[in-house]
C-alpha cells in the first residue's frame, strides 16, 4: 500500500477537494472527455520497488496497531481495471483498506502537494498524479480513465470527505456525483466497500503496544457501468445502487460482529476529544473537560511539530542542491561594509525614480507586469507580476496585498480570499514575490533560489520584493488607490513587515507567522541545518551577518505606518517563526496587536482566523 493513497479531492460537480489534506478524490463531471494521449505511469524497476517498499511499511505499521476483519476479500482482488468506492471516516482509511487488497490501487492526488520538493517526488514514484482543487481538469480525467482502461484501479470515496452520522452514506446520505460518471466513462465496474472502526486511530492511546484496534470491512459485489443504457440513465442506475451497496454491507457488519455504539462511525475531533478507555471511576465533570483539553492540545503540538519537521526536512534537502553555493567571507564583507552606510529608506527606494508598473489589462483578473529594477542573473526573476483582483468598486477601492509564503505550494487559497476581500469592498492583488510562481528559473523549484546559503542573493531578493511593491502601490496609487492592506504569510509576512517600515499609506498590515528573527532564522531554525554548514564551511560568523539587520531584520525597526495597524499572528506550536519571537517584536511595536492560533507554521487555520479578525477590526 502506497502513502499517497490519504490524498483525496472532495467532490461536487466539477471537482472540489476537501481541506483536510489526507482526503482521496471523488469526481463530479457534467459531461464526457476525450481520451487524446496516453498519460499512464512508467512502469520502471524504480515505480515497482517504490510501492513495494511502501506498501511493506504500512502493513507492518497498521498490522501492528490493528486487528482487520475482512468479509469477501476475494471480491477486491479481481483482474482488470475498477474502481474501488469506499466509506470515509478517517484519514487512515486508504492505507488499511489497501493494505488488504492484493493488487495496487492508483490515487488521486492534490496537486497542491507536488511543488513540494520532496513530497511530490514521492508521490511521482509510487504512481500518483495531481489533480486540481478547484476544476475539473481534462488532463487528470483522461488520467484516470486511461489507467482504469488499462485494467488498474483507481480508488475513490464518493462522500467526498470524511462523513459521520447523517452526513454518510452509511445513513442514508446522498450520493456524491463522480464516481459513476467516471465508471461510465471509461466502462469499468465499481466495487463498493466499507469500513468502520479506523476512527478510533485518531486516539493516540490506540497506538500503545498491544492494543490492537479492530477494523471491519466488507466488499460487495461489483456494480456494472450499465454502458447499454443511455447516459444519465446508466448513472442514476450506479449510484443508487452503490447507494443501497453501502447500506447493506454496514448492516451486515454491525450485525455480524455485533458492533456496538462506540464502534460505530463518529468524527475526527470526538474521537481526538474524548477516546474511549477501560471502564473506571468517574471523575469530577470539570476535571475530566481539563484533562481532555490537555490531551487534545498535547495531541496537536504533536501533530503540528511533526508537519513542520517534516516540512523543513524536505528544505533541508532542497537546499542541498546548493552545494558550497554561499558566497565567500571576503563578499560578504564587502557587501555588508556598503550596506551598513544606508538606511532603510535608502536601502528600499526605488532607483532611477522607476515608480510605474505597466497594466497589461482593465478585464477582470488584471495582470499587472514590469520590469523589475533590480537586475539579477535569471531573466525569468526580472519580470515582476501581481494579478489583479477588482471588486464592483473599480480601481479607487482600498487594495490589500497579498503575499505568499516561501516556496508556497499553490495560489489557490489566496485567490479564493481574494474573492472573499472583494466581496468586503477590496480589490486584492496576489504578487508573485522574487524566484515564485511566473519568475522561476528553468530547473529549479517554486522558490528554491529566494533563501539559501548565498545571504547576498537573499538580501537582495527581500529588497527586490519591497522595491516592487512600492513601484505596485505607485500604479495604483495613480489610478486612485489611496489606502492599502498588506496580508503577508512567513517570507510574504517577512517582506510585508519591512515595507511597513517604509509605507504608511495602511489600513492594515496582517503579518502570519513572520520571519522577524533573523538571527534565529539563519543559526537556529531547523529549516536551515543546511544553509547554516555552508556559511561555517565559508567561514562567515553571526556577528558579520547581525551588520545587515538594521535593514533586513524587522526586530531591528520600527514601523513607518501606525503600530496600531499591525496584526501580528503567531502559530503557537511553530518552529521556525517561534511565538516568543513574534511575541517580542509586537511589545517592540508599540500598540501592534497579536493573535495566538493553535497551529505550527504549516497550517490553514491562521490564514481563516486572521481574516475573522481583520473583520472584527473592520478592516
Amino acid at each position: 500500500m502506497t502513502k499517497h493513497q490519504m490524498s483525496k479531492v472532495e467532490a461536487t460537480p466539477n471537482v472540489q477537494m476537501t481541506k483536510a489534506a489526507g482526503d482521496v478524490l471523488s469526481l463530479g463531471l457534467g459531461r464526457s472527455f476525450v481520451i487524446k494521449h496516453s498519460s499512464l505511469a512508467p512502469h520502471s524497476a524504480f515505480h515497482r520497488l517504490a510501492n513495494r517498499a511502501a506498501a511493506i511499511f504500512m502493513k507492518l505499521l497498521f498490522g501492528s496497531v490493528a486487528r482487520v476483519y475482512v468479509l469477501r476479500r476475494g471480491n477486491s482482488n479481481r483482474a482488470g481495471g475498477f474502481l474501488l468506492a469506499s466509506n470515509h471516516i478517517s484519514h487512515f482509511d486508504p492505507f488499511i483498506i489497501s493494505s488488504v487488497v492484493r493488487r495496487k490501487i492508483d490515487w488521486m492526488a492534490m496537486a497542491e502537494f507536488f511543488p513540494h520538493p520532496l513530497l511530490g517526488f514521492f508521490l511521482r514514484a509510487v504512481d500518483a498524479f495531481p489533480a486540481e482543487r478547484n476544476r475539473a481538469d481534462r488532463k487528470t480525467i483522461r488520467t484516470a480513465i486511461e489507467r482504469l482502461k488499462h485494467g488498474r484501479i483507481v480508488g475513490l470515496f464518493p462522500e467526498g470527505g470524511i462523513r459521520d452520522g447523517a452526513r454518510s452514506l452509511l445513513e442514508g446520505a446522498a450520493l456524491r456525483p463522480g464516481a459513476s460518471t467516471l465508471a461510465h466513462i471509461a466502462g469499468v465496474p465499481i466495487l463498493p466497500c466499507v469500513i468502520v472502526g479506523s476512527d478510533r486511530l485518531y486516539s493516540k492511546k490506540r497506538w500503545l503496544p498491544l492494543q490492537r484496534t479492530p477494523i471491519w470491512i466488507a466488499f460487495g459485489d461489483s456494480i456494472p457501468s450499465f454502458r447499454r443504457l443511455e447516459k444519465f440513465a446508466a448513472r442514476e442506475r450506479i449510484e443508487r445502487e452503490v447507494a443501497a451497496a453501502f447500506r447493506c454491507l454496514y448492516a451486515e457488519l454491525r450485525e455480524k460482529f455485533s458492533l456496538t455504539e462506540d464502534d460505530l462511525p463518529r468524527s475526527p475531533q470526538e474521537r481526538m476529544k474524548c477516546s474511549p478507555a477501560l471502564p473506571r471511576r468517574s471523575a469530577p465533570a470539570s476535571q475530566n473537560t481539563a484533562k481532555g483539553r490537555r490531551g487534545y492540545n498535547k495531541l496537536r503540538r504533536f501533530a503540528a511539530s511533526g508537519v513542520d519537521l517534516v516540512m523543513c526536512t524536505s528544505i533541508n534537502l532542497l537546499q542541498s542542491r546548493h552545494h558550497l553555493h554561499a558566497r565567500s567571507r571576503q563578499e560578504m564583507d564587502h557587501y555588508v561594509t556598503a550596506c551598513e552606510k544606508l538606511t532603510a529608506k535608502d536601502y528600499y527606494a526605488v532607483p532611477n525614480g522607476a515608480e510605474i508598473a505597466a497594466v497589461i489589462s482593465d478585464r477582470p483578473r488584471t495582470t499587472i507586469t514590469w520590469q523589475s529594477p533590480i537586475y539579477t542573473k535569471f531573466p525569468a526573476n526580472n519580470v515582476a507580476r501581481a494579478d489583479f483582483f477588482p471588486c464592483t468598486q473599480g480601481w479607487t477601492a482600498p487594495t490589500v496585498l497579498m503575499l505568499h509564503a516561501l516556496m508556497s505550494a499553490s495560489h489557490i487559497g489566496y485567490r479564493r480570499y481574494a474573492a472573499r476581500f472583494n466581496e468586503l469592498g477590496w480589490n486584492a492583488c496576489f504578487v508573485h514575490l522574487p524566484y515564485h510562481y511566473s519568475r522561476v528559473p528553468r530547473g529549479h523549484w517554486n522558490g528554491e533560489l529566494a533563501i539559501t546559503a548565498d545571504l547576498i542573493r537573499n538580501a537582495e531578493g527581500l529588497r527586490q520584493g519591497v522595491i516592487e511593491l512600492r513601484q505596485l502601490m505607485a500604479i495604483l496609487r495613480e489610478r486612485g488607490c489611496t489606502e492599502f492592506g498588506v496580508l503577508g504569510t512567513s517570507y510574504g509576512g517577512w517582506i510585508g513587515a519591512l515595507l511597513a517600515m517604509v509605507e504608511r499609506d495602511f489600513r492594515f498590515v496582517a503579518l502570519m507567522a513572520p520571519i522577524v528573527n533573523v538571527e534565529h532564522a539563519i543559526w537556529e531554525s531547523p529549516a536551515a541545518r543546511f544553509m547554516r554548514r555552508e556559511l561555517h564551511r565559508a567561514n562567515i560568523e553571526p556577528s558579520l551577518i547581525a551588520r545587515h539587520f538594521h535593514l533586513s531584520c524587522p526586530m531591528h525597526n520600527q514601523p513607518l505606518c501606525d503600530a496600531d495597524r499591525v496584526l501580528f499572528v503567531a502559530g503557537e506550536f511553530d518552529l521556525i517563526a517561534r511565538p516568543e519571537d513574534v511575541e517580542k517584536i509586537h511589545g517592540h511595536w508599540h500598540g501592534s496587536e497579536l493573535l495566538r492560533v493553535p497551529q505550527g507554521h504549516f497550517g490553514y487555520r491562521m490564514l481563516r482566523e486572521t481574516i475573522a479578525r481583520l473583520k472584527e477590526r473592520g478592516l
